[in-house]
């Protein structure tokens, strides 16, 4: 009887055995993705989150002086769409890996051409395109979860906040986009099907010749006469050229075309630029 009960217990274990080398688990630091529109192209980034867990960090998970990998497991990874500086130091397109040397009262952001490396394994430092030094914040709230998030979106520039514990460290990442911005233009400009309206909202956006912004509109409007929204932008680039009578007026047959087309927002929009004026 009792090498049948063990003959029993051992199929049983056996069995438990192979059932339990299929279980899936929660990784205790996940992995995130983000893939932020930035200028003409994109960001990328993917690292590991790690918690707290009631321990120290800074000093010591994290020590002081030495170069870490910016989170877990694998280190942390960037992919520009385009040249861009990160901290001022030009860059060129591509994938890196992001290291950071914390201390105290200086941090030291560097990004390394080590894309085999895990962790910190394999670093060398000859490989680093760009190693600069910010000033970390100390934040009046806990941060359970090492986060990292692209933050201050602009068109040609935003920061990389690194949060975790109590800390806060950033650094900027900008692109030259106006020069090929308006070598587009030129081109574009110089087809017969032109984009008078797409170079109108550029200039107005970015603040260059308003004049010359204000001809495209007035082409735009040639080309589409029924356009409320071109309307719209031709009301805000002479309400900006200080034409207050002119911007009334066209934000008026701009709210005429968007009740015609049913858009209550282009509406609401016109209205409210038009109280502006007063």
């Amino acid at each position: 009887m009792k090498k049948l009960i063990y003959a029993l217990a051992g199929a049983f274990l056996a069995s438990f055995g192979v059932s339990a080398q299929g279980i899936k688990t929660p990784s205790p630091s996940t992995t995130q993705t983000i893939k932020q529109e930035f200028a003409l192209s994109s960001i990328e980034l993917t690292y590991s989150r790690p918690n707290i867990k009631g321990r120290t960090i800074f000093g010591d998970l994290v020590p002081f002086g030495k170069v870490w990998r910016t989170g877990a497991n694998a280190a942390t990874k960037l992919t520009f769409g385009e040249d861009v500086k990160v901290g001022g130091i030009q860059v060129k397109a591509g994938t890196y890996v992001l290291y950071t040397i914390p201390n105290k009262d200086e941090w030291e952001i560097v990004l390394n051409k080590g894309l085999e490396n895990w962790g910190v394994d394999g670093y060398k430092t000859e490989q680093d395109v760009a190693r600069f030094k910010v000033k970390p914040i100390a934040l009046p709230f806990t941060v359970e979860t090492f986060t990292m998030q692209f933050e201050n979106v602009q068109p040609a520039a935003t920061d990389l906040h690194i949060l975790w514990d109590k800390t806060l460290v950033s650094f900027p990442v900008t692109a030259d986009i106006d020069g090929k911005i308006m070598s587009q233009i030129d081109k574009a400009l110089n087809v017969d099907s032109k984009p008078y309206f797409q170079a109108a909202s550029y200039y107005f956006e970015a603040g260059k010749d308003l004049n010359k912004a204000l001809g495209w509109a007035d082409k735009a409007i040639e080309q589409n006469a029924k356009a409320f929204w071109i309307y719209h932008l031709k009301a805000k680039i002479q309400a900006k050229l200080n034409d207050k009578a002119g911007a009334k007026a066209t934000a008026l047959k701009s709210i005429e075309y968007a009740k015609e087309a049913k858009n209550d927002d282009y509406v609401a929009l016109n209205e409210k630029l038009i109280a502006s004026l007063k």
